[in-house]
């Protein structure tokens, strides 16, 4: 777990970690260089897990044998059913990470919301429904790595 409590923000006690797959933590299918190694290192103290549409196939594939959970969404209200998700392993010890608009009631309903501008760019409804936006997903990751980084971007 990592727990902080942040002046003008409040507690965050973050068990879980939600992440968009395409867009997020990958482009066109394919899982983004470098983020394995970081999602290793972060299951040593919080769960991490993938929600996604799998529109390109690939989610399964990519992330074997990393320590994630994947939940691949179908039907048409992805969105609702992202919240959903993080509602059942409860909002409060939540951050999400995504970039489409898609990803809008979760990042604006987990305890700490992360929009990134990736490569396949940011939807605004996302960004204005986060708590953070970051350039990348490196640098949002980063985050959890140095939690200390949260404690400076929120703080009043």
């Amino acid at each position: 777990m990592i727990s902080l409590n942040i002046p003008g923000f409040g507690a965050l006690n973050i068990e879980h970690l939600v992440l968009d797959y395409n867009g997020t933590i990958a482009l066109d299918g394919n899982l983004l260089p470098g983020i394995g190694k970081i999602i290793q290192e972060l299951s040593v103290d919080i769960e991490v897990h993938v929600l996604t549409a799998d529109t390109f196939g690939q989610c399964e594939e990519n992330l074997l044998g990393l320590p994630v959970s994947i939940h691949i969404i179908s039907g048409t209200e992805e969105d609702k059913a992202k919240l959903d998700y993080i509602n059942s392993v409860g909002v409060e010890k939540c951050a999400c990470i995504g970039n489409g608009r898609n990803d809008t009631l979760m990042l604006k309903e987990a305890a700490l919301g992360i929009a990134i501008s990736g490569p396949e760019c940011m939807s605004m409804t996302a960004a204005r429904s986060a708590d953070i936006a970051a350039s990348d997903i490196i640098h949002a990751l980063g985050l959890f790595t140095h939690p200390i980084r949260l404690m400076t971007t929120l703080r009043c």
